[in-house]
């Protein structure tokens, strides 16, 4: 059976193609293609063209125009010609069968779109039997409405009429078969893997739950490599994290259970959201998320938007949440000059700005760090042991578990006495 698979051996070559409509402008698709050029080299393809183009909507048969198509096909025989092989074409939205197909069939490579390509570097990156476990069964509901390309070398006429069933159709079915077999598999482990998690939640203990989230690659496992002193995997990649690691943090008398999650992308596939369920599951038992956001980046407004939809569809939107900026050491702005009279856009506004307008909205929900370099992390240690230690006062009033002070104090009254943090 086909598999849409990414080698690792060899660095292959991609081109990419994204649309601009009326509801995704240029600049819009220029940040989607720099995301999938980004997703493309953690798979290990190197792009080296993009092709864009202005529609109303996707064309429902080849996703681009005819015209686009073709020339789209004379650059990859340019390439060829001049002895430079395209390894791939990848676009930038999730494709429908009919539409590989026809696009397969009028530019003879491989084409992949931002699904399939998610769902490889998720292959490449599970460890666990847990997270190969969840990528295959999101593997599985990706390929299945897509079988049907599969089998066109087969295929002879369809339809209800004696003598025209062929041998195309005989093994379609018989793959389907086997695939909604293996899902049904995969779904009952995924079942008796959620009933463990859950009873390993339950033996933790009376602590807080803190779970990070955020945008992928936003620096959650290097934070949380600096709050546990532990050594999570950490990469300037893609979802480096795919398994949520849960560490025992302690910030002064006060434990806490502080978990790192899955990064969320735009347009993530609904079937990964799905399959990962008991990964995600950490998100919706917290008692407090921290929201981290890569300051740095052009478009964090959008990717804030794009978590808080996620967590949305998870149910735990409701959740207190801190949201802390991170990169400041990499934020950049351009001063405008005194006669440009042309209005302020965001890349114009000074950290320190942005900082007092973000804090003035979130009130002291809000918080600015450096994870990289450390900068304001302990005074992000104090705000986070307050706001973790309300919880556990109202979680627990009765709990004892709270470190005892070295001056003495066993107070559990946040007003009585509050605790100065030594990180």
């Amino acid at each position: 059976m086909k598999e849409f698979v990414i080698s690792e051996v060899k660095v292959e070559t991609a081109i990419i193609v994204g649309l601009i409509t009326p509801y995704q402008n240029e600049r819009k698709t220029k940040e989607y293609l720099d995301e999938l050029e980004f997703l493309a080299d953690t798979a290990g393809a190197k792009v080296i063209k993009r092709f864009t183009q202005k529609v109303n909507g996707p064309n429902s048969v080849t996703y681009i125009g005819t015209g686009k198509l073709a020339e789209i096909k004379q650059f990859i025989k340019d390439e060829e010609d001049a002895e430079r092989e395209v390894g791939m074409v990848i676009f930038d939205d999730e494709l429908s069968a009919k539409q590989i197909r026809n696009i397969e069939h009028e530019l003879q490579i491989k084409i992949l779109d931002r699904t399939s390509l998610i769902l490889d570097i998720f292959a490449m990156r599970a460890q666990t039997a847990t997270a190969k476990t969840q990528v295959e069964l999101a593997q599985y509901k990706y390929m299945l409405p897509r079988l049907t390309r599969l089998w066109t070398h087969l295929e002879r006429q369809r339809g209800g009429s004696v003598g025209l069933r062929g041998p195309g159709e005989t093994q379609l079915e018989m793959d389907q078969r086997i695939i909604r077999n293996r899902m049904a598999l995969l779904k009952q482990r995924l079942k008796e893997i959620d009933t463990q998690k859950t009873t390993q939640r339950k033996n933790r203990g009376r602590l807080i739950r803190v779970a990070l989230v955020g945008y992928t690659n936003v620096g959650k496992s290097t934070l949380m490599n600096l709050l546990s002193k532990s050594e999570v995997f950490a990469e300037n990649k893609l979802f480096a994290t795919l398994d949520t690691t849960v560490r025992k943090v302690i910030i002064d008398n006060l434990p806490f259970l502080l978990s790192d999650t899955v990064g969320f992308i735009r347009k993530l596939p609904t079937d990964l959201v799905d399959s990962f369920k008991s990964t995600l599951d950490e998100v919706r038992e917290a008692d407090l998320l921290i929201h981290l956001v890569d300051i740095s980046h052009p478009d964090f407004e959008e990717q804030i938007r794009v978590v808080e939809k996620t967590l949305a569809d998870l149910g735990a939107s409701d959740k207190p949440t801190l949201l802390v900026f991170n990169k400041i050491d990499a934020y950049t702005w351009i001063p405008k000059d005194e006669d440009d009279l042309t209005p302020i856009t965001k890349e114009n506004i000074p950290l320190d700005e942005l900082m007092a307008t973000w804090m003035a909205k979130m009130n002291d929900n809000c918080f600015f760090i450096s994870a990289k370099t450390g900068e304001l992390i302990k005074e992000f240690k104090e705000l986070a042991y307050k706001k973790i230690r309300e919880l556990h006062v109202q979680k627990y009033p009765y709990n004892d578990f709270l470190f005892q002070h070295y001056d003495g104090d066993t107070s559990l009254d946040p007003s009585a006495n509050e605790a100065q943090p030594n990180p």
